[in-house]
């Protein structure tokens, strides 16, 4: 997850009915003057059950690699993992294979992962997280230099859009298609005490999310676009709340109410709470400044401590902080907001 203060860039689930109905109305005749009854098709949406063990175990098998550190083993093995996962839940899959240099002068190997549903479809929605772990737990209290696992701050967002494509596998009865990218690079920014004292050159604006840097600068097909775009960060700790973070609402404020009325209609509004919170550098960011597509952000955000929680890029990040519940609250909401679209 990127840092907090955002800077501006330099450049419960089932078959759900929803339809119009037989809607009778009157209308006048100048010769009978009689009711007439106009019948409306009504459209049936049949929304799959979101499994919340499903979501839970993928994010443990993420963690079970180990630290997803980008130029590492577990690093490697969580992108063949990925790569299987999707062939099997029958996306049509490609990478983004791209280096970049970190904040500390390391040339890292990085690999955006994205998946592709209905590729004929126009109208598209896209889902995204990123799938790499940070370094170090620079906010560790015990031990900032030693390795975290990632369970929430990455691993959560991945396993939810895992199941969300489960879910997605040879169903032809969606309106839209959808694209779901998990962007690599996100998580290698300076640490707070380092801020601003190096800036990157090149084509980057931030030494965090050098993923969707690239891909909004160098996206899988050419003249790709998107209806919206959701961001997940941060979405299976215990607990977990997700205000309405500031840069959705300025780039995307109808999308902010149409999930987090969603949530609303699930009985999800203790997880999605309608209050405003600041806005951050995240992802979504630069798929909206750069890639010209209107992205919210579902991030944590805690009362009392702001977005991420005590646990943000510390070694508490692990398997233990992991809840069922919030990662439904989420899953259950994205397929409710995609097949609900026309």
């Amino acid at each position: 997850m990127a840092f907090e203060v955002i800077k501006r860039l330099t450049s419960k689930s089932g078959v759900i009915i929803f339809g119009l109905g037989l809607i009778l109305f009157s209308q006048c005749s100048n010769d009978r003057g009689k009711a007439s009854e106009e019948e409306v098709p009504t459209r049936v949406v049949i929304v799959p059950p979101f499994n919340s063990d499903s979501a839970y175990q993928f994010v443990k098998q993420q963690v079970d690699f180990g630290p997803r550190i980008p130029n590492t083993s577990a690093h490697e093995e969580t992108k063949s993992f990925l790569l299987k996962k999707l062939k099997g839940f029958g996306a049509s899959v490609s990478t983004q294979d791209f280096t970049a240099t970190s904040f500390d002068g390391r040339n890292l190997q990085l690999s955006n992962i994205i998946a592709s549903y209905g590729p004929e479809k126009k109208k598209r929605i896209l889902l995204a997280a990123h799938w790499d772990t940070r370094p170090y737990a620079d906010k560790d209290k015990e031990n900032p230099k030693g390795k975290m696992d990632g369970a929430n701050d990455g691993a959560s967002g991945v396993g939810v859009l895992l199941e969300v494509a489960r879910q997605l596998k040879k169903d032809t009865t969606i309106a839209v298609g959808v694209d779901i990218i998990f962007f690599d690079g996100e998580d290698w920014g300076e640490p707070e005490t380092a801020q601003g004292q190096r800036q990157p050159s090149g084509e980057w604006d931030s030494w965090w999310c050098f993923g969707s840097q690239y891909w909004s600068k160098n996206k899988h097909k050419s003249n790709y676009s998107a209806y919206y775009g959701i961001l997940l960060d941060m979405v299976g700790a215990k607990g977990s709340q997700f205000f309405r973070e500031g840069a959705s609402l300025e780039y995307a404020p109808r999308i902010v109410s149409k999930v987090w009325d969603t949530a609303a209609r699930l009985g999800y509004s203790d997880y999605f709470v309608k209050q405003n919170a600041h806005a951050i550098t995240d992802d979504h960011i630069y798929i909206n400044e750069w890639g010209k597509i209107p992205m919210i952000d579902i991030v944590h955000y805690k009362q009392g401590i702001g977005y991420f929680g005590e646990y943000h890029h510390s070694q508490k990040d692990n398997m233990d902080l992991i809840a069922r519940e919030p990662l439904e609250a989420v899953g259950n909401t994205l397929l409710n907001v995609i097949y609900y679209e026309e």
